[in-house]
Order: structure tokens, then sequence, then C-alpha cells
């Protein structure tokens, strides 16, 4: 049998492009963006609506209503990518008519994209990148989003809801037994718990599993040795995914699998508990690698049974500045005086630049991943540094390229130690980093 080349696939997070990227024809762009055309599969996460703005505007955003003109997907595609992650905490930024018009546009287009559908089904499902050096599986799932935006299951007599595939999480706030003895007290002497009685035999809400433990409004509270945070994937949404990655797997030579995660740990930079179980998992059932992204700047790596996990890639596109028109729910969310265009707005809210994303590096440095693969099995990892040109104008900044010099190094050894806790080690040479596959 006659082996196939190398297959290499080239990894980012979050696009949010906003205007013409033209990464043909700028000489400051186009080396990174030569280097995905010249991947065989490339992969981004599609952190903005591609609905030329229809739809409507929901109460509830992801942060800021993330609409933009249904050509940045061609934009995209002649950057050079060919799998696109749906599954955000923006995706229904405009309610259900939106999330439809952006798949019209999408699929319009042909665009290979997992992560949203018109039920709950459709969204599960995978999409395939055949290549002549091998077929590429992509599922896309998200852990943030607002009640409502995940997809709902068709019924043998009634339609699904359209919306997100969604990872939901169970979540325990564990606190000493003295402080869960005072949490008690104060929900009983509010009434609280009373009501939450009321309910349960009215049939509209269920006994908490912990007996012992405490509810307040949405949150549960244990009692502990210390004060800890706890999360797990629900084991419904786990099942379900892990389901469609064990059908990729014996339809596809490599299985990719994106998670949106907004949730952390301990800081920013730490993936949440539940994360490293989903990844874990995931692996576990066939998946090759998993690929997070969602707060917008970089966390570390790690591998399991030999297998990549990036918890996050951060921002590769980053024009949320560039938003052209907002809904009144923005105005009113910013506080911000409805005669402000748009760009008034992002800057009130950054206060000129002194805080939010651009007062903080970290949101504009990220990291490339291009990974190797022969005859199915990894076989290596380049790590290209990558710039967002912080300190540039607002209509400037956001759009990636090669990193250099100082700062280049400067991403690469903060990529190194982020997932040094990890044990990964990676071998830093110039401008770029790789890692060895045992």
């Amino acid at each position: 049998m006659t082996s196939r080349p190398p297959l290499r696939i080239a990894l980012t997070g979050d696009s949010i492009l906003m205007r013409r990227l033209g990464s043909l024809n700028d000489d400051r762009i186009r080396p990174l963006f030569d280097i995905i055309r010249d991947a065989d599969v490339a992969f981004t996460n599609l952190e903005c609506l591609p609905n030329s703005y229809r739809g409507d505007p929901a109460l509830e955003s992801g942060g800021s209503h993330f609409a933009a003109p249904a050509w940045v997907i061609d934009e995209l595609v002649e950057a050079g990518f060919d799998l696109f992650a749906t599954a955000t905490n923006h995706c229904l930024d405009y309610s259900i008519s939106g999330l439809l018009a952006a798949k019209e546009e999408l699929d319009q287009r042909g665009v290979l994209h997992a992560g949203i559908g018109e039920h709950l089904g459709e969204a599960r499902m995978p999409v395939y990148r055949d290549h002549p050096n091998g077929t590429v599986a992509m599922l896309s799932c998200a852990s943030t989003f607002a009640k409502g935006q995940e997809a709902a299951a068709q019924t043998a007599e009634m339609q699904g809801r359209p919306g997100l595939n969604p990872l939901r999480v169970d979540t325990v706030h564990e606190v000493t037994p003295a402080q869960l003895d005072a949490l008690r007290g104060i929900v009983e002497q509010l009434g609280l718990e009373k009501q939450r009685q009321s309910k349960i035999q009215l049939g509209f809400a269920f006994p908490l599993e912990n007996l012992d433990a405490v509810a307040l409004g949405d949150m549960t509270f244990s009692a502990a040795d210390k004060v800890a945070l706890r999360t797990k994937p629900k084991a419904k949404d786990l099942d379900a995914i892990a389901r469609w990655v064990r059908e990729a797997r014996l339809a596809s030579d490599v299985v990719v699998v994106s998670i949106h995660a907004h949730e952390q740990g301990d800081t920013k930079e730490d993936p949440a508990e539940f994360l490293r179980a989903f990844a874990y998992r995931m692996i576990e059932e066939g998946a090759d690698m998993v690929v997070g992204h969602g707060p917008h700047l970089l966390r570390g790596m790690e591998f399991h049974q030999g297998k990549p996990i990036f918890y996050s890639l951060g921002n590769f596109i980053g024009q949320n500045e560039l938003v052209a028109k907002l809904p009144a729910d923005s105005y009113e969310r910013f506080r911000a005086d409805p005669a402000l265009t748009p760009a008034a707005v992002y800057r009130q809210r950054t206060d000129d630049d002194r805080k939010g994303f651009p007062s903080d590096r970290r949101f504009w440095e990220t990291v490339m991943p291009v990974c190797t693969y022969t005859e199915g099995r990894l076989s290596g990892i380049g790590i290209h540094p990558v710039t967002l040109g912080l300190g540039e104008a607002r209509h400037l900044r956001g759009r990636p390229r090669l990193a250099e010099g100082e700062e280049a190094e400067h991403i690469l050894r903060r990529f190194a130690d982020l997932s040094a806790p990890f044990g990964v080690a990676m071998d830093i040479t110039g401008t770029k980093a790789r890692i060895a596959i045992s």
C-alpha cells in the first residue's frame, strides 16, 4: 500500500472579523496567512455572527452583539480556513432568526461548519474535510451560553429548537461547615428555602441530590474542608457528544473537537475543572485533539494519551471594537448615550483604552499550532507566535501577523510557561517553537 504524504492542520482561536481582511495583498499579515493557506486543513472559531445584521437582537448577548457582514466568511475562506466552529456565546446574539440567517449564509457557500443546527441532533453532528492527504472530522460545542440558546431535540410529535451544541456543567460551591450553616440561616430567614420547597411541591423544581446542600438561587453550596468551586460536565451532554466522536473516529483519519469555554479555574489562564475532564473523555472516546477558545487569551496545553489539548488559543482576529451597528440593548448594557456611534460606545466602554481588552497585552498575543499527522498519527507540532498589534489605532489593531524579535520570544516563552505545569516541554528556536512527539 502506498503511504500518503503527511497531513498538516493549522489551528487558530477566536476570529472576530468585521472588515475586509486583505490576507492576500497586505504584506504585514500575508506571511501568517500564507502558512495557513499552505496547510492541508485550517481551523478557526467563528466568534462573530455573519448574518449581515439580519435577525432579532437578543436581550442576552455574549457580552456585545457581534453581528457582521456575511462576506466575512469569504474573507476567511480566502485566508485559507476550511473548518469553522460556530458554537459560541455569540451565535445567538440576534436570536434564532439571526442564527438561521448566519447558517443560511454559511450553507449557501458550502462552508464546513459545526456546532449550530435547526435542532439538537444537527448541532451535535460533525463535519468532514476531505483532503488527498487525509480526512479531518470536526465537532463544535460550547459550555458558555445563555439559557435557551442551546438547541433542543426533536420528538416524534414536535420540531426541535434551533441553537448551539451545549456542554452543560454541574457547579457546586464548596464552603466550610460554618459558612454553610450561615448560608442556611440566611436562605431560611429570607424565606427563600420555603419558596423553593413550594416550587418542588408544585412540580416546578426538584430536590437537591445532596440533601445536606443549600440552594441559593441557581447556586448550590455544600460543606467541605476548604472553599472551592467544583465543576463537572453534565453526563447527558458528555455522552451525547462522545457518541458523535465515536462516529467521527470511524469515518475520518483525524478527529478535532472544538470547545468554546469562558469558564476558568483559579485564574483566567487556568482551565476550569470540568474542561479537563471533558477533554480527557473526548480523547478516550477517539478524538485526536481538543481545541479550546473563549476567554480571549492564551492558556496552556497538555497531552492525554499522547494527544494534544489546547485549553485556549486566545484571539486570532480581534476586531470587536469595529462592530458597525449596535442594538438598543447594547447601549443599555454599556450605559451609553444612544446618541453615541458604535465606535464611541466601545471607546467609552474601555475608558479610552485604560481598561478592558486594550489595557492588557495578553488579549493581543497568541500562538498558531500546526499539527502534522503521518499515517493518522501525530508526528510533530510547530508553534508560531502571533501578535494582533496592540498599540495601533483601533481600526488597525486586531489583524494578526507573525510576531518578530523580542515579542515573538516573549509570546513563545509565555506559552511554554503556561504549558509547563501540564508537563509539556517546548524547544524554542528564534521565532518558532517545536514540541517533540515521542
